[in-house]
């Protein structure tokens, strides 16, 4: 069997194993393992399981992930989100489906904060349903924003995801960053304009919220949340003044956010010491996952499929927008059965060497694949935010409602891929005009 078989079948048990629910970082590991041991010998795989390990975990530019999850914990478990939602809600709660508009975009600022879409979703989804099954919301609707806004978590910097595709695509994470800083916030203002008219179109949907509220209510509760934007800011700005690198800026961040916390007396051991934990375990999961997909990086460049295809799609003469819409159409698909990690590190390191050959532009198709893989948090059948919703109604609420709702979230998010692709510049231009 050649070498390009072998890499073939590797990517096709690999695939398998995940499908029959098998933890992604041992069945990428050990695809990539035996892989590479038929290729060259046992001596030889031995050898790099045996170095890959220490190298990917002593990387300087992963440091920043246990970092960032540390911050976005603190900032959760001192409860500096708590008065986000209700500052939101009485700024927009007058508008037609007020309450889910107002979801929408507290979601958009923690995701500033968190760095993670679960994060996200399970922050303000606990605060958020509640009011909105007491407002006489439809759940479906209710459920549906809590599941699709936490999604922006992945696409607001600092974002985990884009720290990690920016490490296996050596491009700068910093640029990425502020890259997806504008698609961040057309996301957020689409997914609120399609709130707006079903609500319109439909009010039994979303009854009208009956808090109203003084400018002085809404100048009170706005300074009560000064911790979240002073934290974001500085973090962001620390970051594009250079006061900071993008590494640095995990640990700058949670350092700001103890300060932030002690300062608001919401600081105790058990914050500190469930904050840590939280984060303990994120980076050891993630990291599991991040070793098998260096060892299955390492076992396709043996097996020449990423050189294979790259040529092959050089030889077609095939344009730019065609390998996107390809690539969009298999993040689609496999976004279905694969969670959004597992999704993300098996599909880099073969499209990664395609996007090179036709030229295209990494930092927009970074964006582009935070996008393709937010679509996978909500589509069925595993949609790991529609299941994290499902963890917060409980029995009340099916599953297939949630999808349902969602499924509206999921046509926007569609069309604001669309938009990326049509004019390239809502990504390219903030960073070109800031000469990243």
């Amino acid at each position: 069997m050649s070498s390009l078989a072998i890499g073939f079948w590797g990517m096709g048990v690999a695939l398998f194993m995940i499908a029959l629910r098998v933890p992604i970082g041992l069945a990428l590991g050990l695809v990539a393992f035996v892989g590479i041991a038929i290729l060259t010998s046992w001596h030889a795989a031995f050898s790099i399981l045996s170095l890959i390990p220490y190298e990917t975990a002593a990387s300087w530019e992963l440091s920043a992930i246990p970092m960032f999850l540390l911050m976005g914990a603190l900032a959760f478990r001192s409860g500096l989100t708590t008065a986000l939602f209700d500052a939101a809600r009485i700024w927009l709660g007058w508008l037609p489906g007020g309450v889910a508009v107002a979801t929408n975009f507290a979601c958009g600022a923690f995701a500033a904060a968190s760095g993670s879409s679960l994060a996200t979703t399970l922050t303000m989804g606990r605060i958020a349903l509640p009011e909105m099954k007491k407002g006489g919301y439809d759940m479906g609707l209710a459920t549906g924003v809590v599941a699709s806004a936490g999604t922006l978590g992945s696409l607001i910097p600092p974002s985990v995801l884009m720290i990690l595709i920016g490490v296996f695509a050596q491009t700068s994470i910093i640029k990425l960053f502020v890259a997806g800083i504008i698609p961040g916030i057309v996301s957020a203002l689409a997914f609120a304009l399609m709130i707006i008219i079903r609500a319109k179109l439909n009010p039994s949907l979303a009854p009208r919220d009956k808090v109203r509220a003084t400018w002085s209510d809404r100048w009170r509760v706005t300074i009560g949340i000064w911790p979240l934007p002073i934290l974001v800011l500085s973090v962001i700005g620390g970051i594009y003044s250079g006061f900071v690198t993008a590494t640095e800026a995990g640990a700058f961040g949670a350092a700001l956010t103890f300060l932030i916390a002690w300062t608001n007396r919401a600081l105790s051991w058990r914050v500190i010491k469930d904050s840590f934990w939280d984060a303990l375990v994120g980076t050891a999961t993630l990291f599991f996952i991040v070793l098998g997909a260096v060892l299955l990086t390492r076992f396709l460049a043996f097996s020449g499929l990423p050189t294979f295809l790259a040529q092959f799609m050089a030889a077609s003469d095939i344009s730019p927008l065609a390998v996107i819409l390809i690539c969009g159409a298999c993040y689609l698909v496999l976004g279905m059965f694969l969670d959004p990690l597992g999704l993300l590190f098996l599909t880099l390191p073969i499209m990664l060497p395609v996007f090179n050959t036709v030229g295209l532009d990494l930092t927009l198709m970074g964006i582009l694949i935070v996008k393709f893989v937010e679509i996978g948090l909500m589509s069925p059948p595993v949609g790991l935010n529609v299941f994290a919703v499902k963890s917060l109604v409980g029995p009340d609420v099916t599953l297939s409602t949630i999808f349902k709702g969602v499924l509206w979230f999921l046509v926007v998010d569609l069309v604001v891929i669309g938009l990326l692709i049509a004019f390239p510049g809502i990504v390219l231009s903030l960073p070109e005009l800031m000469g990243l």
